[in-house]
């Protein structure tokens, strides 16, 4: 399906994160996978809506990156990137975070931000929290 494009259309960000349970490669593409379905169905987007996603992963998780999790959902053309979270004392590890820019003529406040397992601790101003 392909969503025409029109001048009301912007782009808006869509903020998400999980965390992982084991530093390996299965774990992190597992969870990532998980947050990214949920950000897809509570915000109906689909492949091409998205114009691209960036992730963070705390320093404590090393054996892959989230965005391999990304593109076994088939999103084999959305520019993603992968960076490293800085290491502040204290907060929430093994973390996975992603922040996706969607082409869409809704307005933020209809943004669904979605934050699951440990994460949920993250936003409690949202009042998101993990589907169950």
């Amino acid at each position: 399906m392909r969503r025409s494009q029109n001048a009301d259309t912007v782009v808006r960000g869509i903020r998400g994160a999980t965390t992982v349970e084991r530093d390996d490669a299965e774990s992190i593409v597992e969870a990532t996978r998980e947050l990214l379905l949920a950000i897809v169905a509570r915000n109906g987007i689909i492949p091409e809506d998205i114009a691209s996603a960036l992730f963070t992963v705390t320093r404590d998780l090393t054996a892959e990156f989230p965005a391999a999790a990304a593109r076994s959902l088939g999103w084999t053309r959305v520019p993603l990137l992968n960076f490293t979270e800085i290491d502040v004392p204290g907060r929430l590890g093994m973390c996975v975070r992603v922040l996706i820019h969607v082409n869409t003529a809704r307005s933020q406040a209809e943004m669904v931000h979605v934050y699951l397992r440990e994460a949920v601790s993250l936003r409690p101003d949202l009042g998101v929290t993990s589907p169950q």
